[in-house]
């Protein structure tokens, strides 16, 4: 049994941290999410999506996450409140992811191009802000990566498998494209977007990234969805986001203290349940 089980018990708080960010990185269920507050199934309208469309929303994709790459190394290092412990502000986030969802459900996919940066800055932020509160250094190369990790993390590609999937089996996927681009920056400073470990971590993201952007997208631009219903299906997508982020960012932390194998193992002991009232 790993040191981790061994010295905490089920009512140590670490212990409900960890089965926490469990609920929270294994249940994200965006597509339900959307499909019960919306009163409409999306599932239908996603199988019949054109190849336009997927090919609007892949450009859309990779480019929303180059400029969050950019911001990640850049913008948040600039935050006097980078690095230091605080609370998150998730509904501050989610207000003004909102705000800029209204344009989405206004004018619907044509909108994606000039929505989805936006809306993923935003989400950036908030990753951020999340990632302090549980101890992030997002000063650091890691620290910066990590945040963009999340984006990867909210979503699953159409080649997974339930076994490959799952959250330490998606950033084992990861790891070296991760580990590749933290050294990059670390090394460079400034951000040179053709830089191979660049291109190869951003490719990787916008693989799982692109799914949920799917998911939004073809929500938003539902018959009379409207200004009010984009807002919502933004809300939504940065709530799931924050979701995914708080888990993540609660391992990390966890895997800090006790070592990554003492936290992984704890985790996979662990049952999986159904998140509710998130």
């Amino acid at each position: 049994m790993s040191e981790f089980v061994r010295v905490l018990t089920p009512k140590s708080k670490d212990w409900e941290d960890l089965k926490y960010a469990k609920e929270l990185l294994e249940n994200p269920g965006l597509i339900a999410r959307m499909s019960n507050v919306l009163g409409t199934p999306i599932e239908k309208a996603l199988s019949v999506l054109p190849k336009a469309a997927h090919d609007l929303i892949s450009k859309a994709t990779h480019y929303a996450l180059e400029s969050a790459l950019d911001l990640s190394i850049a913008s948040l290092a600039s935050n006097p409140q980078s690095g230091k412990w605080q609370e998150a502000s998730n509904w501050f986030h989610k207000t003004i992811a909102g705000v800029s969802g209204a344009a989405g459900g206004a004018f619907g996919m044509s909108a994606l191009a000039i929505e989805l940066p936006i809306s993923t800055a935003i989400i950036l932020r908030s990753i951020a802000d999340i990632a302090r509160s549980e101890g992030e250094d997002i000063l650091s190369p890691e620290g910066r990566i990590a945040c963009l990790e999340v984006f990867a993390l909210g979503g699953a590609s159409d080649s997974d498998n339930a076994a490959e999937s799952g959250y330490f089996a998606v950033r084992a996927a990861l790891a070296k494209s991760v580990t590749d681009a933290a050294h990059y920056v670390a090394a460079n400073g400034a951000v040179q977007k053709t830089a191979q470990p660049l291109v190869r971590l951003i490719t990787q993201i916008a693989q799982r990234f692109g799914v949920p952007v799917t998911q939004k997208a073809v929500a938003q631009s539902l018959p009379l969805i409207g200004a009010a219903g984009g807002a919502l299906v933004n809300t939504l997508f940065i709530d799931h986001f924050q979701n995914v982020s708080r888990g993540h960012f609660i391992v990390r932390r966890l895997e800090r203290e006790y070592g990554k194998e003492a936290v992984k193992t704890a985790y996979q002991q662990l049952p999986k349940k159904p998140l509710e009232n998130h």
